[in-house]
């Protein structure tokens, strides 16, 4: 994750999906040898000059004041997460490189354990950026099962979705967009804390062990851990379309709150309700299902 290159791939990247007529600028000739906009036309939109642009795609991002960052993200027509991204890079590029820093294991404290516990209509869980499942209450273990299944602890979402393919297409009824998701969240995270020695080591698994992951880091695309909709298919209860709620956690920076809710009356509802009445009776507890049992690499 050398930061220049970050820095050059990202820029370069959102440049070429712009067309010149969508930036209104004229497509003078009709063989341009560039994808999306030149440099020249970058720095003709962001105001500055065209040597200054270079050394900024280069690479260069150390001396770039807020304001030339925020033209240059009008520029480049960057949404609210690859603005971020961009600030994100621009710090790092100021500040001295570090080590790789491996952060003591995260303990979840028993009150946020008592808060799962006590939403008992709705599957909620606790995770990571990088998406570490650190503590979860019944219904999500129920609902989840099928990524809580692997052994590692903590189970790792990204792992699922990328290393076990078959069983993760079979869950997620989106599984084309799950994957682009996780890897653009997985950058996102990368270029909040580019030392994070867990996310480096869970990244160059991905990238080893799967060249879906490998295409989809490539693209250099960045998303932020939002609302949004999950459809999930549950080997026990079916299809649910789920709205999913990811909320940060200000005591507990790094840690999210996802809790998964569908509308009162809906099918999605009914089948919730029918997990919930399965999981009292059939499901292991959650200290079985989430010890430790050796084999943890986090």
């Amino acid at each position: 994750m050398d930061p220049r290159t970050e820095i050059r791939e990202f820029l370069s990247s959102r440049r070429a999906r712009i067309a010149p007529a969508q930036a209104g600028l004229p497509a003078y000739g009709g063989n341009r040898r560039v994808k999306g906009l030149r440099r020249e036309e970058v720095a003709l939109l962001a105001g500055v000059s065209v040597d200054y642009y270079v050394r900024m795609e280069r690479g260069s991002l150390a001396g770039a004041s807020d304001g030339v960052l925020d033209a240059l993200a009008s520029a480049l027509r960057l949404d609210e997460a690859e603005r971020d991204h961009l600030f994100h890079l621009a710090r790092r590029s100021r500040a001295p490189g570090g080590p790789r820093r491996r952060r003591p294991a995260v303990t979840v404290r028993s009150t946020l354990q008592q808060v799962l516990d006590a939403v008992s209509d709705a599957p909620a869980w606790i995770s990571t950026g990088r998406y570490d499942v650190l503590a979860t209450n019944n219904l999500a273990r129920a609902l989840f099962s099928p990524v809580l299944a692997d052994p590692r602890r903590p189970a790792n979402t990204a792992r699922f979705v990328y290393l076990n393919p078959e069983a993760a297409r079979d869950f997620f009824v989106d599984y084309d967009q799950i994957v682009g998701d996780v890897a653009a969240k997985l950058r996102m995270e990368a270029g909040r804390d580019p030392h994070d020695e867990e996310l480096i080591a869970l990244v160059g698994e991905l990238s080893t062990c799967s060249e879906l992951f490998r295409q989809r880091w490539a693209s250099q695309d960045v998303r932020l851990h939002r609302s949004g909709r999950k459809r999930v298919r549950h080997p026990i209860v079916g299809r649910l379309d789920l709205d999913v709620e990811s909320l940060e956690l200000p005591a507990e920076p790094g840690l999210l709150l996802n809790v998964y809710t569908a509308p009162a009356g809906t099918p999605t509802a009914d089948n919730l309700a029918l997990l919930a009445s399965w999981a009292a009776t059939h499901q292991a507890p959650a200290t079985e299902l989430e010890a430790d049992d050796g084999q943890s690499n986090r």
